[in-house]
């Protein structure tokens, strides 16, 4: 499954899911086709972090790879992401739009006790 993170036509950050086929390799092991990456990057936040409401600047692949990550949208909806979660993170700025952070985007929190690591992967 794909969670992904995207602007709707209101303008607002929303969620859905929507399947990847698994149609390659063997019954032991269903793969996907290969997607292409232009690269890739990690973060750590330390304990504490809280950013503001911001659009996604190029549509990229979040992996959790240590800490628990909230993603918060406008009215209040939150999803957390555990160790080994990930999402599809494509909420941009539609195009002619002025940054509004009351209308737009979405913001991020580590929570718990340990730092959070992610890994980005960009189209």
């Amino acid at each position: 499954m794909k969670t992904i993170l995207f602007t709707d036509t209101d303008g607002r950050a929303k969620f859905r899911e929507e399947s990847v086929p698994l149609s390659q390799g063997t019954p032991q092991s269903m793969l996907s086709e290969v997607f292409a990456s232009s690269g890739y990057q990690l973060r750590t936040s330390p304990v504490g972090f809280r950013s503001q409401f911001h659009c996604t600047e190029a549509p990229q692949w979040c992996f959790i790879l240590q800490g628990h990550m909230e993603i918060g949208l406008q009215g209040g909806v939150t999803r957390v992401f555990k160790p080994g979660e990930h999402f599809y993170s494509a909420d941009l700025l539609p195009e002619g739009a002025t940054f509004n952070p009351a209308l737009h985007g979405h913001c991020s929190r580590q929570m718990g006790s340990d730092p959070l690591i992610t890994l980005f992967v960009r189209d």
